[in-house]
């Protein structure tokens, strides 16, 4: 039996290629830092900015698509970038040490935990036997910090950091 050629869940699929599609879309790698994606952001925007083509309707259109997909795009980038986790680490840690769960939701293999202290942190490629294992637990948020909060990546949901 071949391993390697082991196919992924389609919703794991899914979730992998929106951000291998928005680093595509941009033009960048993993490695890119936010000074970079500033800029890639900012020089993509002057390219498909739609008051470029106000003689031409069917390209505005197509403009304003485009820009919208670019602005999610960077967006989405900045917020799991390392330098952005980094910078909000601290109110992170406090977050999940010292805020119990209110709520969570699972939607293919995105976790979104709501905090007590109003925070909310969408977790990536979360496998639904971890997530039934949270539902589970005596203590969710014990369960979380230890075998969710650092072993996924995540991101802040209203907290969303730009890189300046």
């Amino acid at each position: 039996m071949n391993h390697a050629a082991k196919a992924f869940p389609p919703i794991f699929a899914a979730i992998m290629s929106r951000i291998e599609r928005y680093r595509k879309l941009l033009g960048v790698t993993e490695h890119a830092e936010l000074k970079d994606l500033k800029t890639i952001y900012r020089n993509s925007m002057k390219d498909c900015h739609p008051d470029k083509f106000q003689d031409n309707e069917d390209e505005k259109l197509a403009a304003e698509e485009r820009s919208k997909k670019v602005i999610e795009a960077y967006h989405f980038l900045v917020s799991i970038a390392p330098e952005t986790i980094e910078a909000t680490f601290e109110q992170y840690n406090e977050t999940i040490n010292e805020a119990s769960i209110e709520d969570f939701q699972y939607k293919g293999v995105t976790l979104s935990i709501d905090f007590s202290d109003g925070n909310t942190y969408e977790y990536f490629d979360v496998p639904k036997a971890t997530y039934v294992k949270l539902v589970n637990a005596p203590s969710q948020a014990r369960f979380a910090r230890r075998h969710i909060c650092n072993s996924f990546v995540y991101r802040s949901v209203n907290k969303l950091v730009t890189a300046e």
